[in-house]
């Protein structure tokens, strides 16, 4: 019997390089090498207790790999053969075994044997033995100097396992707490590793030179972009003159995509440091198209069809400022007297008071014809968005709107100041097709009453979680609505910001804005607002999936839900299909709870309903 037993010095400069087949040599195998039938690839791990090592031979093994191909041949079962030495082997070393022998057999001749000008013609059988000798224990493991308050790397030490990855980890976990204290230029000046096969020990010696503390000089970016070089830097908020750290520049890269004028970003820390320990930023930008449009179809049963469509603008002044153009009409189809449509403009110029912090300006105009309300509005408003974390973002908007409405209570105007607080944490993996995380939104709006309105507040809060069983193959996912009105009464608020429930953003299967306050024509909304939904979606395939759902909704007369307002509810089941700009939704529901005619509800739209 013949084997291969591999004994490295790890400083010795061979490493996990073996004097076996290269994919030169590869590539002088015959083209014309005949296919053959499947055979079983055999790997047996002989003489160790280590019940995980077959595992991870296993899913290293090439041979194995090219056995479930559809039609593999003898070149490639050949070609396998000669790769998994090395592959083989480093998973050896990964698990601290340095005195490992590997037998690969084709055909019952040692692959490695086998001329490279002669491979098998056919290939009859595959057998894998490996003897991997006993496994490494450390025993020098030194790596020095490290930044005060710094431990090495766990299990890096003195009769710990003396797996590779362990050495490799070590040496990066040091580099990276250099760097983290601001020595961007710490590297490995010397290693010395080397294997006692008698003793089954690995001795691993490794210095740093950390180099200089550093800071932080300019962001330099490469050739003409349309957005003006200054607007950049301020975007990106490198701290110019501060210790260098690598999280502020992966901070600066983050707030130059998030602004959206740039379809690719790179920073790279510039090769050498200027007079004084200065580190300059270089950044590879390209920009995004400036204009982009976009459309949407949405249709229920209750509201028709609903078109919307927007038109945006990336750099608009040359600082990266951003206006969209977005409108919307509703009520296509149906029976209603005339058309709803929403008209709003926004503009957005980034890094206005700081580098996180995003001033806008906005404009909307709308028409509403809705169940319990007609309703006409225009608003005017100012303010600023800022990023506390990259899933964490706040908002303040000081807002002027006039509106007339007509409601079961009459035809009244209403003139607001507002301040419209709100705050925004977004876990979600995916914004329209959630399968983990969460999302929780609230708002705090308080209105100041002008020309005889009523003065109050208006509070929010959204609530979603999502949560992946079976696999992944079934998601669970859950919401939670609450709202309230407080000051005002419910003739004296804007009905805009009251509440009703029914239809696709509340309870599924009931009639969009069904529930409110009072019955028949003199229906009003509430002035507090409780919503719960479920649903499971479960995969049918790769393309397609079925929910189970079930939606209820309370509206109340009084400012907080205390149980004396009413409640309705509603299931259904739904169909998504995934396409690379969402899932497409499908929902049929039918009301389970509360007073309707209309037996059954359908909704179409992109994105899950929630």
């Amino acid at each position: 019997m013949s084997f291969f037993h591999f004994k490295h010095l790890l400083h010795s400069g061979v490493g996990l390089a073996f004097c076996i087949a290269t994919l030169s040599t590869l590539s002088t195998l015959p083209a014309n090498a005949q296919e053959t039938e499947k055979v079983d690839v055999t790997l047996n791990v002989l003489a160790t207790t280590d019940s995980g090592l077959q595992g991870k031979l296993r899913a290293a093994s090439l041979l194995r790999q090219a056995a479930t191909e559809e039609a593999p041949t003898a070149q490639d079962y050949f070609a396998a053969a000669l790769a998994d030495y090395r592959r083989l082997t480093e998973v050896l070393y990964a698990n601290g075994y340095y005195s490992g022998l590997i037998e690969i057999r084709l055909n019952g001749q040692e692959a490695a044997l086998i001329p490279v000008t002669a491979p098998p013609k056919t290939i009859r059988s595959v057998a894998i033995n490996v003897r991997p000798g006993k496994p490494f224990r450390f025993g020098t493991a030194r790596i020095a100097p490290l930044p005060a308050n710094t431990a090495p790397t766990e299990g890096f030490q003195k009769g710990a396992r003396a797996n590779a990855e362990t050495v490799i980890r070590a040496a990066r976990d040091a580099q990276t707490a250099w760097r983290d204290a601001g020595h961007a230029k710490v590297r490995v000046s010397s290693q010395d590793l080397s294997a006692d096969h008698a003793r089954q020990q690995l001795d691993a010696t490794i210095a740093l030179a950390p180099g200089p503390k550093v800071t932080f000089g300019r962001l330099l970016p490469d050739g003409e972009k349309r957005v003006r070089a200054e607007r950049i830097q301020e975007i990106a908020g490198l701290p110019s003159g501060e210790t260098f750290t690598p999280a502020a520049v992966d901070q600066a890269a983050t707030r130059l995509r998030r602004s959206g004028a740039f379809r690719s970003v790179s920073l790279r820390e510039a090769d050498a440091l200027r007079a004084g320990d200065v580190l300059d930023v270089e950044a590879s930008l390209v920009d995004a198209a400036p204009r982009r449009f976009g459309a949407g179809v949405e249709i229920a049963t209750e509201t028709g069809l609903q078109l919307s469509g927007f038109w945006m603008h990336r750099n608009l002044l040359g600082g990266a400022e951003r206006l969209r153009i977005e409108g919307a009409v509703r009520d296509i189809g149906t029976d209603t007297e005339r058309l709803d449509y929403s008209l709003s403009a926004r503009l957005d110029r980034p890094a206005s008071f700081g580098p996180d912090t995003t001033a806008f300006l906005s404009f909307d105009i709308s028409s509403e014809q809705e169940p319990l309300f007609d309703l006409d509005v225009l608003d005017l408003g100012f303010g600023a968005s800022r990023q506390l974390r990259d899933d964490l973002k706040g908002e303040v908007e000081l807002s002027f709107s006039r509106a007339e409405a007509d409601t079961a209570l009459g035809t009244a105007r209403f003139t607001l100041a507002s301040v419209a607080l709100s705050m925004e944490w977004d876990r979600r993996d995916n914004t329209l097709n959630p399968t983990n995380g969460h999302f929780l939104r609230g708002s705090l709006t308080p209105y100041l009453g002008l020309d005889g309105t009523e003065s109050g507040a208006q509070a929010t809060l959204d609530g979603r979680i999502y949560r992946p069983v079976l696999n992944d193959r079934l998601i669970a996912a859950a919401r939670l609505q609450f709202g309230a009105v407080a000051g005002s009464s419910i003739a004296g608020t804007q009905p805009n910001l009251l509440f009703q429930s029914g239809g696709g953003g509340t309870v599924r299967g009931q009639p969009f804005q069904s529930l409110g306050v009072g019955t028949g024509s003199n229906r009003t909304g509430g002035r507090s607002f409780l919503g719960l939904s479920g649903e499971l979606r479960g995969k049918i395939n790769n393309k397609f999936s079925l929910v189970g759902f079930a939606d209820a909704g309370y509206i109340g007369s009084e400012s907080f839900v205390n149980g004396d307002g009413d409640w309705h509810a509603g299931a259904g089941l739904g169909l998504r299909y995934d396409t690379v700009v969402g899932p497409i939704r499908l929902d049929v529901a039918t009301p389970i709870r509360g007073d309707s005619s209309d037996r059954v509800q359908i909704y179409v739209g992109i994105g899950q309903a929630f």
